[in-house]
């Protein structure tokens, strides 16, 4: 297939390296553009006339313009059931700390979906996935953390790999039973570290169900010695870290994904001076999660600070039953740019390539680049690439590609 007439094609690269500061705010783009497809990748791409129109199959794309689909590097998209519940609760002043300390929260989820067969868990999943790969999310990670147990962990990552194979993007899988405490060990938490390290992490390794390892760290939860022990445990089964650092508190998770060689650290709402320095002089990436932080009422997390200090920045949906129901990519880049103040460049930047390598997926997708996936977004007719994140409210998006097929 070759796409014609294209008004602008964004996010064209030759090479791809992880973006860091200052390199986020070229999101380069042709005008006037082609791009041809073949076997569902992208062989060529260009200028127009310079476009070889015989004997192809051809697609005119009448001055719409093209993007690569987003990269979404953290989610919590196999859940049962909803919260609404406790939306309400918020809305009537209830802290998120005060709602999980009456049961709520992750513990909340995970009764539910100790009651949910893998079955039920993977239809529910599949709306949810079908749903964001209709607005433009081209790769995903989904982590576990809301079953809390030996057969409900095993359960969740079985639905995450039959999302693998049921969807034509690439899909990675995160271990995080390391996501709270269940009720018997309120009062003895290195037990259940014990039974995540003993009984979980052989058990996920034998059946290879996940790619990573990740831990909440934060005050009340798994404190950076714990957050520490369970990390380590997961790297001696081949499992590369991810933190939830520095939501609530300044809880160590930076210093403690750096210590560990995690991939990232993800939320960050709260940080200090000497966090952000180490995220601008280090290679770990920064993900952040601007819809939580909107959803909870929170800070939002200071990306202009970690763009001037030279980090490297990734956005992504936290999507999840409880502080983040939406997997909308964009919106999510409106609220990076209007709250956050990142620039639409740096915002799509962050929600496509640096995405795709808080994944470890940035050969397959992330960019227009030969030998990449054809997972592309066809926009409407809109003006500019700022029009999106500008009309928050509209649905900017014709059709998504996904290796070289519209869905």
């Amino acid at each position: 297939m070759l796409i014609t007439n294209i008004k602008s094609l964004y996010g064209t690269r030759e090479t791809t390296q992880l973006l860091r500061g200052k390199e986020l705010a070229n999101f380069p783009s042709i005008e006037n553009a082609f791009l041809e497809v073949k076997n569902g990748m992208i062989v060529d791409f260009g200028k127009m006339e310079n476009a070889k129109i015989d004997g192809k199959e051809l697609f005119d794309a009448k001055g719409k313009s093209i993007l690569p689909t987003f990269c979404d590097s953290h989610t919590h998209i196999v859940f049962a059931g909803s919260r609404e519940d406790e939306f309400v609760h918020k809305i009537k002043g209830l802290s998120y700390a005060e709602i999980a300390a009456k049961g709520g929260g992750i513990l909340n989820s995970a009764k539910r979906l100790g009651k949910t067969s893998e079955d039920e868990l993977f239809e529910q999943a599949m709306v949810r996935v079908n749903e964001v790969m209709n607005l433009g999310t081209g790769a995903l990670e989904i982590k576990s953390g809301y079953g809390l147990s030996l057969k409900a962990e095993l359960k969740m990552l079985k639905v995450i790999r039959r999302i693998k194979e049921a969807v034509n993007i690439p899909v990675k899988s995160t271990f995080l039973g390391a996501h709270a405490f269940p009720e018997p060990y309120k009062e003895n938490k290195e037990a259940y570290v014990k039974l995540i390290i003993d009984e979980m992490l052989p058990a996920i390794a034998e059946e290879k169900l996940a790619d990573y390892i990740d831990v909440f760290c934060e005050t009340g939860f798994f404190d950076e010695h714990l957050s520490e022990q369970v990390l380590n445990a997961g790297a001696k089964y081949g499992l590369k870290a991810k933190i939830h650092a520095n939501q609530l508190n300044n809880s160590g998770g930076v210093q403690l994904g750096i210590k560990t060689n995690a991939i990232s650290v993800d939320h960050l709402e709260t940080l200090g001076e000497e966090e952000i320095k180490l995220l601008g002089e280090n290679e770990i990436i920064s993900t952040l999660l601007p819809s939580a932080a909107f959803f909870l009422r929170m800070g939002f997390p200071p990306a202009r600070e970690l763009i001037d200090a030279g980090a490297a920045i990734a956005l992504a949906t936290d999507y999840n039953p409880g502080s983040s129901p939406s997997g909308n990519i964009p919106l999510l880049i409106s609220l990076a740019c209007i709250q956050m103040k990142m620039t639409p460049e740096e915002a799509f930047n962050a929600a496509t390539l640096n995405g795709a390598y808080a994944m470890e997926v940035e050969k397959e997708v992330g960019s227009i680049s030969k030998g990449k996936s054809a997972n592309l977004i066809l926009t409407k007719d809109i003006p500019s690439l700022a029009y999106m994140p500008y009309a928050f409210g509209s649905q900017n998006i014709e059709k998504v590609m996904i290796k070289g097929e519209w869905i």
